[in-house]
């Protein structure tokens, strides 16, 4: 099924909302919208970007999607922030046919008068003062009164690093540990018997004596897990810039 191009009432309902690349990096935001003149039909979008100072950035209409939180555009970010510039309110033949030849359009054969793809020149409207076409406001002059704006991103640096080492040192230990030894005794038994054999005279027997002794032996034990973990805390911080503002004077002739 052909996707249904975005009509001039769904695009007045999105100013400000943001508008998407077809990797889903968001562009910038709709300011305003290019229209043919003889059609009336929306053709090119107006893009403001924080990147991109005061260049208007146009991208094509064709193609382009509503979802729930902005438009998505079927180019790459890089591809409409490299686009021709466009200068004043009004696309000339010369400069449409750039911004075809950038997005990889067809320019159409069929031009009318002023040399555009059928219809003619396209006009710019700006969604925040709804602009009418030159017939309903009577010729009307206006200007578009301008300002710049901080959009502040952020990005993640290093802030510096933490080190978790472990060294030996050495130290006495003691432990208390019971050891056994043997003693001699002597016990004496009362004998009135006849011995037969025994003969008086000097003897010596001898029995050993035996007794423990502590053997020390080292072994590894862990005793605890050491382990590194991060936290965040979030802050608050103000950047500051210079801005610009168009101011808009009146002089009268007399």
């Amino acid at each position: 099924m052909e996707q249904q191009k975005l009509t001039m009432a769904q695009l007045e309902q999105m100013q400000g909302e943001a508008v998407y690349s077809s990797e889903g990096e968001k562009i910038g935001t709709v300011e305003e919208v290019f229209y043919d003149e003889q059609t009336n039909a929306p053709e090119w979008i107006g893009i403001g970007t924080g990147f991109l100072g005061t260049k208007r950035v146009l991208v094509p209409i064709e193609g382009a999607a509503l979802g729930d939180d902005g438009i998505t555009v079927p180019y790459a970010k890089e591809q409409v922030k490299d686009s021709p510039d466009v200068d004043g309110d009004e696309i000339g033949q010369d400069t449409e046919g750039e911004l075809y030849a950038h997005y990889g359009l067809a320019y159409s054969e069929r031009r009318s008068e002023t040399g555009l793809p059928e219809g003619g020149r396209g006009r710019a409207i700006d969604q925040g003062l709804s602009r009418e076409d030159d017939h309903d406001r009577g010729d009307t002059p206006s200007v578009v009164r301008s300002e710049e704006e901080l959009e502040v991103g952020t990005r993640q640096v290093e802030s510096g690093s933490v080190r978790l080492r472990k060294w030996v040192e050495t130290e006495d230990a003691n432990l208390d540990v019971k050891l056994k030894r043997e003693t001699a005794k002597v016990t004496r038994q009362p004998m009135d018997e006849v011995v037969s054999g025994a003969e008086i005279g000097e003897e010596e027997i001898e029995m050993p004596l035996h007794r423990e002794e502590a053997v020390v032996q080292k072994q590894v034990v862990g005793k605890e897990r050491i382990t590194l973990e991060k936290d965040t805390e979030t802050e608050t911080e103000t950047v500051s810039d210079e801005v610009r503002k168009e101011r808009v004077d009146v002089d009268e002739d007399r």
